[in-house]
This record gives C-alpha cells, structure tokens and sequence, in this order.
C-alpha cells in the first residue's frame, strides 16, 4: 500500500516552477532520503506532500486521500491525516516557555477528543519519543532555554510522538552532532520495524547511504535518480547535481563518501554551455 503517491506533480511559487513532473510512490514501513543541493526543491516537496503547500497539476495521494491540484485540504481530512502524519519543518522557530514535556505531549491532540486528558497509551507514547531522542532528563526544561540542538531534538520527539504513519521530515539532522544525528537515523529504522514510512531531506550522503532503504535525487525541481543508495550516490551525479568531485569508499558494509574538492569544468565544457 502507497503512503505517499504522486503524478505528474508540479508547483510554482512566485510564478516559478519548483516542482516539475514529480513521479514518487512511497510505500509502507520504509526510509527515503531526499538527497539534492540547495533550492533542488526538497523542503517544497515535503510542504506539497504534508498537505502543506499548493500544487498547481498533477496528482498527490497522502494516506488514501486524494488531494486535488490548487486547492487545500478539507478540515475533514486534516483531521484525519494529523493522527496519520508527522511533518517536521526546517528550521521551526519555537521560543515558547513551555516544557519539554509539555511540546511533546501536543502531539497526542490528534488523539484526543474536547477536554481529553492523556491517557496510558499517549503517556506511552510521550516517554517514547522522549527516551528516544535522548531528552528524559531534560524533560522538565522549558523550550527556550535549551541549546539548538536539544531544541531540534525536542520538535523531533513531538513528530515521532504523534505515532504516525507517514513522517516527513525536512533536515532532521540539521545542527546535531555525531552522536545524536545517529540517535535520529537509528530511531527512524525502529520506525521503519513499526510499520511507520519517514521520508527525509538530508546533507550527509554517507549516513544516507548507511540508513536510508532508497534515495530520490532532486536538482533544479526535477526528480533526477530514484532507487537504492548504491543505485544513485554515483560520483558522476555527485559531480552532476553538487558540482563536487568525490570518492566513494565501500568497506565493511558501510559507504563513506569522501568530497575532493570542486568540480571545475573543462575548457571544452564550458565551450559547450549555451
């Protein structure tokens, strides 16, 4: 079963063309990076797929609801796609005085009816997400006094605290250090083995190599490679859509892409560039 589906898709925005003739089916319990350089149109790609942004053609199926091209969701279906889906912005600006457990614990109203208060299960779900992003003991803090990177963290536990089916999260690992952009793409497989899809924009291409079940190439709009990590984390499309030479290394299971500098065209190219 399709979690995510699009044909033909397109979006503009300012009277530009952001996203072109998108082809994409995520299916059930799997881990897809989105691998492109900045203004590929990753983040707009997200935004369309969360029900978030309009799109002007084509078709998007999000968790069995048809969404029609130019228009927004119905409250009806909002309703229901906030109990399925978990979508994590890029850079969410969140200077609230409220504790980290509380953030969290907002995740469950989807869950709830009027006057609800939580119940063992969205307990559960809190401890969870909060032990899993490594924020339980801090979990009395209020927001606005932790670090970046807890910050992130902690609007992470919220969207992995919703329990969805479906997570959409655009650069997750933005300003996390080693240990804890590990936490995150570990917690993404767990998610996986639950049955929960995560669809991501990612930087590193060596953790998303390491993690991610399959990777889509975006450059310019344009879906460019779609398929296994070692499918399309060529050096040729590396070269292609980041402008960089690398090295790909392969030991012990693992992919290690290696950046060597910037890719400088010949004279002959350049010749040839209209």
């Amino acid at each position: 079963m399709s979690v995510l589906r699009m044909n033909g898709l397109q979006a503009r925005l300012g009277g530009r063309a952001v996203l072109r003739h998108i082809e994409l089916d995520v299916g059930e319990a799997e881990v897809v990076g989105v691998i492109g350089p900045n203004g590929a149109g990753k983040s707009t790609l997200l935004r369309v797929a969360a029900g978030l942004q309009r799109f002007d053609t084509g078709q998007l199926c999000l968790m069995g609801e048809t969404l029609s091209a130019g228009r927004t969701p119905s409250n009806v279906i909002r309703k229901r796609l906030a109990r399925l889906v978990a979508y994590l912005p890029q850079d969410q600006a969140c200077h609230w005085p409220l504790s980290v457990e509380r953030v969290v614990s907002l995740a469950r109203l989807p869950h709830l009816s009027p006057w609800q208060r939580l119940g063992h299960t969205d307990r559960a779900a809190l401890r969870h997400a909060l032990q899993r992003m490594d924020l339980w003991s801090l979990r009395e803090r209020a927001l606005d006094t932790l670090s970046g990177g807890e910050r992130a963290r902690a609007l992470l536990a919220r969207a992995l605290a919703v329990e969805p089916h479906l997570l959409l999260a655009d650069e997750p690992l933005a300003g996390l250090d080693p240990e804890h952009q590990l936490i995150v793409m570990q917690a993404l497989r767990e998610q996986r083995e639950r049955g929960t899809s995560s669809v991501l924009s990612i930087h590193d291409l060596s953790l998303a190599a390491r993690y991610c079940d399959r990777l889509l190439a975006m450059d310019r709009g344009e879906l460019v490679a779609s398929g296994a990590p070692g499918e399309v984390l060529t050096v040729d499309l590396i070269r292609r859509i980041f402008k960089v030479d690398a090295r790909i290394s392969h030991d012990q299971g693992l992919t290690e892409i290696f950046y060597l500098g910037l890719h400088t065209p010949t004279a002959t190219a350049d010749a040839r560039t209209p």
